[in-house]
């Protein structure tokens, strides 16, 4: 089975959480799944531009990238975090691999608004170092970092960027580790399941904003670019990535219609 696994970079901030995702993606990864990780690291990135005194600013959930963001950027989600991730990865047995989508092109990118500065969204996924890794036994690890042919270098949402990867790489599961406990309606429950239409209405009235909004919009667009199941589950939950894999329902299953029962 194809997984592609999107760790939320709170989720990464601690060691001890980190070393313990690490050890639930190394024992999937033993049991034959094959696996691919891609990772966030927006706290870490606002401590970092904070300390500083550079102000983070949000549009729509995604961080406006100047360029002296930018240079955090590649410090921070394509240095310490996806190292310190890697470096987890190996100690708990599994052989990982850091990237960024500029590695082999594997994600490429285009300026999304002139507003939002160098935040890219990505038009096109090669997933042949996926499949040349992840075939010899390694696990990729992708920062969300994105380029194109002429050089440049994007900030991408780490959401778009699992779901580009998802879809390239043939994943037929899509699972979003959060920092949350699933999608929360406008009564603050959470969805065990939730449709597209379910979704859209949920940013429409305003319920899901923010990092939320970004989520869905992507669980969206990994449902309509062909991956079969997507879950967003609590990260922090015990052995939450062996308990979404073997069927149990935590968090939120995202379908692109209503669920039929028989």
């Amino acid at each position: 089975m194809k997984v592609l696994v999107k760790l939320g970079g709170t989720l990464l901030d601690a060691a001890e959480s980190r070393d313990a995702l690490a050890g639930q993606l190394a024992a999937a990864r033993g049991r034959g799944v094959e696996l691919v990780v891609v990772h966030g690291g927006g706290k870490q990135m606002t401590r970092y531009l904070a300390e500083r005194g550079i102000e983070s600013r949000f549009v729509g959930g995604l961080r406006v990238t100047t360029p002296e963001t930018l240079d955090a950027v590649l410090k921070i989600f394509a240095g310490s975090v996806n190292h310190e991730l890697v470096a987890s990865l190996n100690r708990a047995g599994a052989l990982a691999v850091g990237l960024s989508g500029i590695d082999a092109l594997l994600a490429e990118a285009e300026e999304m608004d002139p507003a939002l500065g160098a935040v890219g969204r990505v038009t096109r996924s090669n997933p042949a170092l996926l499949h040349l890794l992840v075939g010899n036994g390694f696990v990729p690890v992708v920062a969300c970092v994105a380029g194109d042919r002429q050089g440049r270098v994007y900030n991408v949402n780490a959401d778009q960027m699992a779901v580009a990867c998802a879809a390239a790489f043939g994943a037929e599961r899509l699972v979003f580790l959060t920092d949350v406990e699933g999608v929360l309606d406008g009564e603050r429950r959470i969805r065990r399941v939730l449709t597209a239409a379910e979704s859209r209405e949920l940013i429409a009235s305003g319920v899901a904003t923010g990092g939320m909004q970004a989520k869905l919009n992507a669980a969206l667009d990994a449902l309509a670019g062909g991956v079969a199941r997507v879950r967003i589950a609590p990260g922090a939950a015990p052995d939450v990535l062996a308990r979404v894999l073997g069927g149990e329902e935590i968090g939120t299953e995202m379908t692109l219609g209503e669920v039929i029962k028989a």
